[in-house]
């Protein structure tokens, strides 16, 4: 072989080794990372579930997700998607990115978070179909740190695309008092990854991003979360007005919600399978999504209720609750790149899997108990409103369920317990299941009627029990006839006026339209509308889907002032009765307000006042409805007159345009 073969070979040679060198250090370069956010297990689908421990991180993963959480604090770092990227965002600090917290105080002290960082870590079972691991916090007496017992538990189970996770939170007696306003599990996502929001069929769209709500790109407006979008990133998202409150929602309509990467046609989505431990019953509002990108599930907070719905403990109160599981699930589809709501159809199919899979059958604390460990009631409700109907009528769509025990309508204060509720059938027949053993009481409040039903009788539900409930009579308030009514009782005020917002605030463009009450600045159109005199209404010529405007507001009187409205009910009587007549007053919502009622003499002393009444602040935060109140009020016959009558309604409180009131509905009864 000549000199020039040789160094033909040498030459192959050399670039053989260059290029096995390198093929090395790709080849280590991508286990490392693989390690460092947790898949250094070997896994494939079907494979199993497999836990790998190193330093302080500990790593679930099934050949499908893969979920990396720090030891002991139990917060996740990572969460990676068939192979892919941390799908969670990096520029974060490692305990920003997937956590549990609490916001709380001591009485009268500012309030401060708690992540719920866990001091122990024990894995729970570690098998070939699941695992569950614990991150566990027990307070010691003198401990600064809010006085609970936290066991917070992730699950992960074979061959299925995500994870669960929960939390056990217990108090004992005599520690110190203190208040929770507010419990949450959520993410933040990398927010140049994920660009589509989705949390209803109609409600879905491109969100902004974070810079577009800083100087420059975006001018605060009335309160620190209404940020006006006037240089975003997106440019056809210039005019609007980013919210995190825009994506809010009943809790019983609240069950799956996420984010859409489109460049990757990954869905990452938050499925609440029960409302059994929210606070606040099935017609509390709280928030979902919104700008990060974060995905929360919501647990306890006082949003739409006010002080009302935060959890006050005192000294001797002992209390324990199990919040969640709650189910992330992980999906793809390659369409999604250009179609994210192919994802969002996929997730809403398995938010049905997961509502029908309730109560988990896997879950291992003691506290969470299965279907074989609960009870059930069953009956049928009737109401009976004698104007109406000589006989009882079923109670069609009526909502009814089990709360702890209190007066008619405590369900929506209610915090500390679990609560259970169904909608009745078109017959009034309900069946309430998968109860956890207690003593409850039954209440129910039914659409096209005041007023809220509690039964006579308390319920206890044991470990298998079916109860029959019997007698469930709803008796709606009422003393007379009606003469005439404003509204629909269906404890909202969306039958109301609602008129179109600013035109200077764009308006996204859904798919389809969403409730215009999910707008920026509606409570300045009342001046628009009524820029001189305040709102008449005519019984039997003007109409309340036209000519009530839907919240009672004060009026813009000049530079950071406002002044109170008051709003007239005209109204004819032929002749007048012997006794007192009753105004049914129904308000879907209050918030620094005081209705004042006075009847035909706008000057007299009121006849009635709330007196001041709400925190639910539902105006400012695109709500319809908050904490639901009822008052029946006398009105003297010699108040009255043949002919003209006018009642007066006063909003008195104006120290800001968000003291406001909405009436869910208005009937005037005569005399019984």
């Amino acid at each position: 072989m000549g000199k020039s073969g040789l160094n033909s070979i040498f030459s192959w040679q050399l670039v053989a080794i260059v290029q096995l060198f390198f093929l090395l250090i790709a080849t280590h370069s991508h286990n490392s990372d693989r390690h460092k956010h947790g898949k250094g297990r070997r896994s494939h689908a079907g494979a199993g579930v497999h836990l790998l421990q190193q330093n302080h991180t500990v790593s679930l993963t099934n050949g499908i997700v893969n979920v990396l959480l720090t030891i002991p604090d139990g917060n996740v770092i990572s969460v990676t998607y068939k192979g892919g990227d941390n799908l969670l965002e990096t520029q974060n600090k490692e305990n920003d990115r997937g956590y549990w917290d609490l916001i709380w105080n001591k009485p009268g002290a500012p309030t401060s978070m708690d992540k719920l960082e866990g001091t122990s870590y024990k894995i729970i079972v570690q098998n070939n179909d699941q695992t569950e691991i614990s991150f566990t916090r027990t307070w010691a007496v003198g401990s600064a740190r809010m006085p609970l017992n936290i066991d917070k538990r992730f699950v992960m189970l074979k061959d299925s695309p995500g994870f669960y996770t929960y939390t056990v939170l217990e108090r004992l007696k005599g520690w110190p008092a203190f208040d929770i306003q507010e419990g949450r599990f959520l993410f933040k996502l990398q927010e140049n990854k994920f660009h589509y929001m989705a949390m209803s069929d109609d409600r879905q769209r491109v969100m902004p991003m974070p810079v577009d709500r800083i100087p420059g790109h975006g001018q605060p407006l009335d309160y620190p979360e209404a940020v006006l979008l006037t240089n975003p990133t997106n440019p056809q998202l210039k005019g609007e007005v980013d919210d995190k409150y825009l994506y809010s929602c009943d809790n019983k309509d609240n069950k799956v919600h996420g984010w859409v990467s489109s460049d990757q046609g990954v869905g990452f989505w938050m499925i609440t399978p029960s409302n059994e431990f929210r606070t606040g019953g099935p017609l509390k509002q709280d928030l979902t999504s919104h700008v990060g990108p974060t995905l929360l599930s919501m647990f306890i907070s006082t949003h739409y209720a006010g002080e009302d719905l935060a959890l006050k403990f005192q000294t001797g109160d002992y209390w324990k609750k199990v919040l969640g599981p709650v189910f992330v699930y992980l999906n793809s589809d390659p369409s999604a790149k250009t179609n994210p709501s192919v994802l969002w159809n996929d997730a809403k199919q398995r938010m049905q899997k997961e509502v029908s899979s309730w109560p988990y059958n896997f879950p291992l604390s003691v506290d969470f108990l299965k279907s074989n460990q609960r009870g059930a009631v069953k009956g049928q409700l009737l109401v009976h409103d004698w104007y109406k109907n000589k006989m009882a009528e079923p109670g069609a769509s009526a909502y009814v369920g089990l709360a702890p025990q209190g007066g008619p309508g405590s369900w929506q204060f209610e915090n500390k317990g679990y609560q259970f509720w169904t909608q009745a059938d078109q017959h009034g027949n309900f069946a309430i299941t998968n109860v956890v053993p207690g003593t409850y009481s039954l209440f129910a409040w039914v659409p096209g009627f005041v007023g809220d039903y509690k039964h006579a009788s308390d319920i206890t539900i044991t470990p298998g029990s079916n109860i029959q409930a019997t007698n469930v009579v709803f008796v709606p308030p009422r003393k007379g006839a009606t003469l005439w009514e404003i509204g629909v009782p269906d404890r909202t005020a969306a039958e109301f006026f609602i008129p179109d917002p600013n035109p200077s605030f764009k308006t996204y463009p859904y798919r389809a339209p969403v409730e215009k009450f999910r707008q920026y600045g509606l409570w300045a159109r009342y001046k628009d509308i009524h820029p001189v005199t305040d709102q008449v209404y005519t019984v039997g010529l003007s109409d309340y889907k036209k000519d009530w405007f839907f919240a009672h507001v004060p009026k813009n009187v000049g530079p950071r002032q406002f002044a109170a409205t008051t709003w007239q009910i005209i109204f004819d009587l032929k002749s007048i009765a012997k006794g007192s007549y009753t105004l049914q007053l129904a308000l879907a919502s209050a918030n620094a307000a005081e209705v004042q009622v006075r009847v035909n003499n706008p000057n007299s002393a009121a006849l009635f006042t709330t007196r001041l009444i709400g925190k639910d602040n539902a105006i400012a935060r695109h709500g319809i409805h908050g904490l639901y109140h009822l008052f029946s009020i006398d009105i003297p016959g010699t108040q009255l007159v043949v002919g003209k009558n006018t009642i007066f309604l006063t909003q008195a409180r104006s120290i800001s345009p968000f003291c406001e009131v909405m009436y869910d509905y208005i009937r005037l009864e005569g005399p019984a």
